[in-house]
């Protein structure tokens, strides 16, 4: 049966980054549990629910930001001891909220990922893995890419220390000391890692992953090779995952997978006979889930998914039921609790409604005076800006803390603005002038109240390199504005591939089958070496086959999108004749087909509004790039190819690059 849970938010601190919200050990079987959480404002606070409302158990003063909070303690007893990295310094607290420990690690980089396992510390930054054995420098490793995160097996279960770190160029990567002992691939940029159950699974080298492209799998860690177990593709294209814990919110005795995303997606898989997972419930909330863990916090015996999100609400997804059946006088009971906590709640916003006019009352008449100072108030942006290899499209993400007012979209390079669903704010466009200011793109995205997070769909045309900003202007006095930056490269469709010949010194081969790839690899290398004033050789070989083998890679999606925009435009006169003689019956298969599905294929065109002309530009880069490299100019017979797309035929279109 799938779960039944209901939603209580809790309370509010600052915003947060992944993975800072945890539950401390329970002091018997489904008993309440503490919260502990850090936040930018560099407070950890613990607290417990009690008749309802948040009690604070210890509150830290503000300091640095906390990036991470992890639960630790000797080995085979219960982890109640708090961790926490801000900047590049370790403190840990007990549980009453004393502190046991300051550690000055001294990295030139503020600390990302944190892992503690006993006596052993785990930490990383950017770029940089060090691993301590009380407070005394272990191991160290320089990654090539940035680090997500960083875990170590169980040590108490495998009697060996194998970290793993989760690297941004898509591979996870295993250390021995200060060696990697063998890289993973993964299908996306791994963000989280977690031990599968907690502990490893059966084997306890079981480990669970997650992507900033929405992916989940699972790996088993050998001393030897990894072997992969499952991975559940991204087929309902949701967010990014940010947090995973293990925990039976079902009740079936075996341990669930909880999942949050940074698209607000909270998701629990349940396994099935063969021990694949399946997904039992989903919930969206409005903003990104930085942290999730499984437990009891509202009320004995009620187990609940906790979850805690970017501007800092901690938040309950409970197996308890909001109405339950009772008897008259328990009713009674609950109606004057629910009384009393309106009216507590009604008395606490007109307070802060009384608060804010006060200040801005001073506000006012301090602005008045000669001496007054105008202070830009700060808020936080986060943001992502990653490739979604499917539809071969950018995502750009911005949440911030507070509602958003507008958002104004700059590009120096060519790119389309895609629909999104998701999306509710109305967007405008306004007329530039690409040849005096570079401008090619200025849109402006205005949000509805109470929006703190916009997701973009953008797609660039390889070849053309710029940048892309994104101006954003939250709801508060006085107006302020930030500036995100984001770099179109030159190959902007393209991923990295882990293939390497190692051997190879000074020189790079570049292989494709689209000879546009190469064309624009020469052209951008010629231009950043006559930049940099470096001499440089290039040579090429080019296979006249590859041609033919891109047209019949292109040819499908050609196929289909020549096919969809001519059922679209059926759509309206098939309409007409169905109004005319009253039903459908008259018309061919094919054409009752059009009608049935006229709303999906209406949607589908209307999500694709320059895929066709995308392919075109393919092809016609690819026809003038196959001459380029003979030193023959064909854009003269361009108008002449362009005809043949439109009446497309496959044999046509080989016969004329061909015969040209």
């Amino acid at each position: 049966m799938d779960p039944i849970l209901n939603r209580m938010d809790y309370l509010q601190v600052g915003v947060t980054s992944q993975k800072t919200m945890k539950l401390l050990p329970a002091s018997r079987h489904r008993a309440t549990q503490k919260v502990v959480i850090g936040d930018h404002d560099g407070v950890v606070m613990c607290f417990g629910m009690k008749k309802g409302e948040a009690g604070a158990v210890f509150k830290t003063l503000p300091g640095p930001k906390i990036a991470r909070l992890e639960l630790g303690g000797v080995l085979n007893t219960p982890q109640e001891k708090i961790f926490i990295a801000a900047a590049s310094e370790i403190r840990a607290f007990t549980k009453r909220g004393k502190q046991f420990l300051s550690f000055e690690t001294n990295l030139t980089e503020s600390i990302k990922a944190m892992h503690i396992s006993g006596s052993d510390l785990f930490l990383s930054a950017s770029y940089i893995y060090n691993h301590y054995c009380d407070c005394k420098d272990q191991h160290y490793y320089l990654s090539g890419d940035k680090i997500n995160d960083v875990i170590c097996l169980p040590v108490e279960r495998l009697s060996r220390i194998t970290p793993v770190l989760a690297c941004q160029d898509r591979v996870l990567r295993v250390l021995q000391g200060s060696d990697v002992m063998y890289e993973i691939e993964v299908p996306g940029p791994p963000t989280v890692l977690a031990l599968h159950n907690g502990n490893g699974g059966d084997s306890g080298e079981d480990l669970l992953f997650g992507t900033s492209d929405g992916k989940l799998g699972l790996i088993q860690i050998t001393t030897s090779k990894p072997i992969h177990k499952w991975e559940i593709r991204n087929e309902k294209k949701r967010g990014g995952i940010l947090c995973i814990d293990s925990f039976d919110i079902v009740g079936d005795g075996v341990k669930d997978l909880l999942v949050g995303r940074d698209d607000g997606m909270v998701e629990v898989y349940s396994f099935d006979n063969a021990n694949e997972p399946v997904l039992r419930f989903d919930q969206m909330l409005s903003e990104s889930v930085t942290s999730i863990q499984g437990g009891c916090v509202g009320k004995d015996s009620y187990d609940e998914i906790v979850v805690s999100t970017y501007s800092g609400w901690v938040t309950g997804l409970t197996t308890e039921p909001i109405h339950k059946e009772s008897g008259p006088g328990e009713e009674l009971k609950f109606n004057q609790e629910m009384q009393n906590k309106i009216s507590s709640l009604r008395n606490e916003l007109e307070h802060l409604q009384y608060k804010v006019l006060q200040e801005r009352e001073n506000y006012q008449q301090s602005s008045q005076s000669s001496k007054a100072k105008s202070a830009v108030p700060s808020f936080g942006i986060n943001d992502k800006f990653t490739l979604n290899k499917d539809d071969a499209s950018y995502s750009l993400i911005l949440e911030v803390q507070t509602a958003i007012d507008n958002v104004l979209i700059q590009s120096d390079v060519p790119i389309d603005l895609l629909d999104v669903d998701k999306n509710s704010a109305v967007v405008s466009f306004s007329s530039c002038d690409s040849e005096s200011n570079d401008n090619f793109l200025l849109a402006t995205y205005r949000c509805q109240a109470n929006t703190t997070r916009l997701e973009l769909k953008i797609r660039s045309i390889e070849g053309q390199y710029g940048t892309l900003q994104a101006y954003v202007t939250p709801r508060i006095q006085p107006k302020t504005c930030q500036v995100r930056q984001y770099h179109i490269k030159p190959l902007s469709l393209h991923q990295r591939t882990h293939f390497i010949d190692h051997d190879r010194k000074g020189e790079g081969v570049f292989k494709s089958d689209n000879i546009s790839t190469i064309s624009i690899l020469k052209d951008v290398l010629s231009k950043e070496a006559t930049k940099r004033k470096i001499n440089l050789n290039i040579s090429y070989e080019i296979n006249e086959v590859s041609v033919q083998h891109t047209l019949k890679l292109i040819h499908p999606k050609l196929e289909y999108q020549l096919l969809l925009a001519k059922k679209v435009q059926l759509i309206d006169a098939l309409k007409e004749l169905q109004i005319h003689e009253g039903n459908m019956n008259f018309l061919i298969p094919e054409y009752r087909c059009i009608l049935e599905e006229a709303d999906h294929l209406q949607e589908e065109y209307k999500k694709q509004p320059a895929h066709l002309e995308r392919l075109y530009g393919m092809i016609t880069d690819l026809f003038i790039d196959k001459f380029k490299f003979k030193g023959t100019n064909v854009k003269t017979k361009v108008p002449l190819l362009l005809e043949i797309l439109d009446s497309y035929d496959q044999n046509a279109l080989i016969s004329f690059f061909d015969a040209a």
